[in-house]
């Protein structure tokens, strides 16, 4: 028994991912022994603030020890953190315009222009673009199969400006059917902190700063967009790959200048 034995079955019996795996891993450096008393969990929990993680970081901990726990047998349970509600950063709709219009001139460029395309006409999240393969794309239906959390394909649709930007980029390069849509020199898997900062100094190029968390940023606009000209939560929950509808209702707490236009319709003030 033991953090040990906990990993091993994850890996083995419920083929979890490599990064689960290593979340598991890192929570439980928090802890003083594999079998803590209430007190030893409460103290694990002070290590993690005084270390300075914000709730939200503190919660993620909490999650995989509460599995283990559950695991184990032991009738304990960290309660978990209340997390400040923000809204969500979103590129707005002039920013998204000077993205999907820019005019790239050679092949990185063109590469880059893609993935933001396909961040935000999809949704998706950026490990699912780049690991992406020309196979994944269903180019006569409109649909792309992504490889989500855990090991879970979903299928989403994209759109038919999309679909021209894809073909183009595919002819123009031979990009085949086995290949990753995205890669480098080396046909291997590009580095995430090279395309975050690619996609920085792109926004500066174009004349604005980069909101927080920019690539996962396309996800939140992509998001509130498809919210705002009404869709469905339920609809975006499975185009999202959320497992429960909890996380795709953040998404509802839609910017300042929607709730400002439905409150001019509904005001007791407003004239007409």
């Amino acid at each position: 028994m033991g953090f040990a034995q906990f990993l091993r079955e994850r890996q083995y019996l419920h083929n979890v991912t490599p990064a689960t795996l290593e979340w598991y891993t890192h929570a439980f450096k928090w802890l003083d022994s594999d079998a803590p008393s209430q007190d030893g969990l409460k103290e694990a929990v002070l290590r993690m603030r005084e270390k300075g993680l914000r709730a939200t970081g503190c919660n993620s901990a909490i999650q995989a020890i509460n599995c283990y726990l559950r695991w184990s047998g032991l009738e304990l349970k960290i309660p978990k953190m209340k997390e400040p509600v923000l809204i969500l950063p979103t590129f707005t709709a002039a920013q998204v315009a000077l993205l999907v219009h820019w005019k790239p001139k050679n092949f990185y460029h063109r590469r880059l222009h893609l993935l933001v395309l396909v961040l935000l006409d999809t949704g998706c999240r950026i490990t699912e673009a780049l690991t992406l393969r020309v196979s994944d794309i269903d180019m006569d239906n409109l649909l792309l199969t992504l490889d989500g959390k855990g090991r879970k394909q979903r299928v989403v649709p994209f759109s038919f400006e999309l679909r021209k930007a894809l073909h183009r980029f595919i002819a123009d390069h031979n990009r085949k059917p086995d290949l990753l849509l995205f890669a480098n020199r080396m046909e291997t898997l590009l580095g995430r902190r090279n395309v975050l900062r690619d996609v920085k100094l792109l926004c500066r190029r174009l004349g604005f700063d980069p909101p927080a968390r920019t690539l996962h940023s396309c996800r939140h606009t992509f998001a509130v967009n498809y919210l705002r000209k009404g869709g469905s939560v339920f609809h975006l929950q499975k185009v999202l790959g959320h497992s429960s509808l909890e996380m795709t209702r953040r998404y509802a707490n839609l910017m300042t200048a929607d709730l400002q236009a439905v409150h001019e319709r509904v005001s007791l003030l407003s004239r007409g």
